[in-house]
């Protein structure tokens, strides 16, 4: 199990002592903020972009990021195919899916992921390691990660990015391999 200490937004002070604690994994939202804050403090950490991925962000949070857990879209998996060719280097990949099927959420649709993960591995050669998931607030989160876990067994997947503050335990009991903390370690933003 990885705990993700979601730092994204939270000042440093807040962060400082989490990392003196030993927390090692911790979870950004946008690629230039990650940069600013991490990029001479990297050393011996994992690094995880959990929001939304622009195409045109590619070559720095290829370069940058140790797992990037938004993948949503071919023409995101075309342009990070072509990055980790140029690069030679391949951070981790997770598929964010849209479990509750919110307009305004990013994540391919429940009844669309497995021809996507397809398409990545088959069309973009890129190496799939799990799911990411995102409950809406206004129902309870337990099927959602249910369906998650089940979409990730029939395509072989292992890592499951479920879970935050208010229903981590709940992810957990789900199968969770990863959970993002962010208020229950930092405070509220």
């Amino acid at each position: 199990m990885t705990l993700n200490a979601v730092s994204k937004q939270q000042p440093w002070e807040r962060i400082a002592p989490v990392l003196a604690a030993g927390q090692r994994v911790f979870g950004e939202n946008r690629v230039q903020e990650a940069l600013r804050r991490w990029e001479a403090r990297r050393e011996g950490l994992e690094l995880r972009l959990i929001g939304p991925l622009q195409t045109n962000k590619t070559h720095e949070a290829v370069a940058f990021f140790d797992v990037i857990e938004t993948l949503d879209r071919e023409r995101l998996a075309g342009a990070l195919a072509q990055e980790i060719q140029r690069q030679g280097r391949a951070p981790r990949l997770y598929v964010q899916v849209n479990t509750g099927e919110e307009p305004q959420k990013a994540g391919i649709a429940p009844a669309a992921a497995d021809a996507f993960i397809a398409a990545c591995r088959k069309d973009y050669g890129l190496p799939i390691e799990g799911l990411m998931c995102i409950p809406p607030e206004s129902q309870p989160p337990a099927p959602h990660f249910a369906l998650l876990a089940k979409i990730a067994a029939r395509n072989g997947l292992l890592g499951l990015s479920m879970g935050m503050s208010a229903d981590f335990e709940t992810a957990v009991r789900f199968g969770a391999t990863a959970v993002r903390v962010g208020s229950a370690l930092f405070g509220e933003r």
